[in-house]
């Protein structure tokens, strides 16, 4: 009589072993959102300077980046990567002697998302830029890649 005993101690172990990884998963994605709050002027900062280093689009120059609303936060399906998408407004400028000078859309501003990602408990980005869709619109059209995180309550 041995058995049922022995197999509510596996299910209250597995249990508490999901609701532990459950809480400790809330818990590293708090950390994460408050972590991109207090840090987002260095990122947007380093944002800008790679993104500009990127060479992309070719032939102009990032001149000016605006930014707006709050981050989207997502979780990378293939690796489990926190990643943060934020609204971006870009101004180019044509770099001098490229096929772009002299076109006048070169000065139209284009909307954007930003793209970050959370890797050992600190946010980095490599400049990589979602162009002509808002977070939201970018997370839904890759919603093979990215599944959105709900939005905690306030």
């Amino acid at each position: 009589m041995i058995w049922p005993w022995l197999v509510l101690g596996v299910v209250v172990l597995l249990g508490a072993t999901a609701i532990w990884y459950f809480w400790r998963v809330d818990d590293a994605e708090r950390e994460a959102r408050s972590l991109f709050d207090a840090q987002r002027p260095q990122l947007e900062r380093l944002y800008f300077e790679a993104a500009g280093a990127s060479g992309k689009p070719r032939g102009l120059r990032w001149k000016a980046c605006e930014w707006s609303g709050h981050p989207e936060f997502a979780r990378e399906r293939s690796t489990g990567r926190l990643a943060a998408l934020v609204s971006v407004t870009i101004q180019f400028e044509a770099v001098a002697g490229s096929d772009m000078e002299g076109l006048p859309a070169v000065g139209n501003l284009r909307n954007a998302s930003a793209v970050f990602f959370y890797h050992q408990r600190q946010w980095h980005t490599t400049g990589k830029t979602v162009f002509n869709l808002n977070p939201d619109e970018a997370l839904g059209h890759f919603k093979n890649q990215y599944e959105r995180l709900a939005t905690p309550p306030s």
